[in-house]
C-alpha cells in the first residue's frame, strides 16, 4: 500500500517561511516523480513543484518560482518543500502527490498552510 504522509504546515506571517515534508512508503522512492500541489478555498487545484527523485531535477509552477524549493532525501524516502517569502495568496491545503499532479495516482491527506497579512 502506497502512503504519503505530509507534515510541517501551520500559520505564518507574510514574508515568513515554512518547510513541508512528505514521507513516502510502498513505492520505489529512488525512481519516481513526487511533488506538491495546493488548493485554496474556492479555487482550483494548482501545481506547485515536482522533483525526479533519481536525478534531483526539479520543476516549479506559477508564482512560487524563486521562492519555493523542492528537494529530496532518498535515504529517508522524504521530499521537502521549503517555502520562503510567503504571501497570503499562498494560503491553502498543500498535498504531496506521486507521480506529480495532475497525473498523480497517490496523494497524502494534506497539510494546511495559512499566511496572514
Amino acid at each position: 500500500e502506497v502512503q504519503l504522509v505530509e507534515s510541517g504546515g501551520g500559520l505564518v506571517q507574510a514574508g515568513g517561511s515554512l518547510r513541508l515534508s512528505c514521507t513516502a512508503s510502498g513505492l520505489s522512492f529512488d525512481d519516481y516523480l513526487i511533488g506538491w500541489f495546493r488548493q485554496a478555498p474556492g479555487k482550483e487545484r494548482e501545481g506547485v513543484a515536482c522533483i525526479i527523485t533519481s536525478s534531483g531535477s526539479t520543476n516549479y509552477y506559477g508564482s512560487v518560482k524563486g521562492r519555493f524549493t523542492i528537494s529530496r532525501d532518498n535515504a529517508k524516502n522524504t521530499v521537502y518543500l521549503q517555502m520562503n517569502s510567503l504571501k497570503p495568496e499562498d494560503t491553502g491545503v498543500y498535498y504531496c502527490a506521486a507521480p506529480c499532479y495532475p497525473g498523480d495516482d497517490y496523494r497524502g491527506q494534506g497539510t494546511q498552510v495559512t499566511v496572514s497579512s
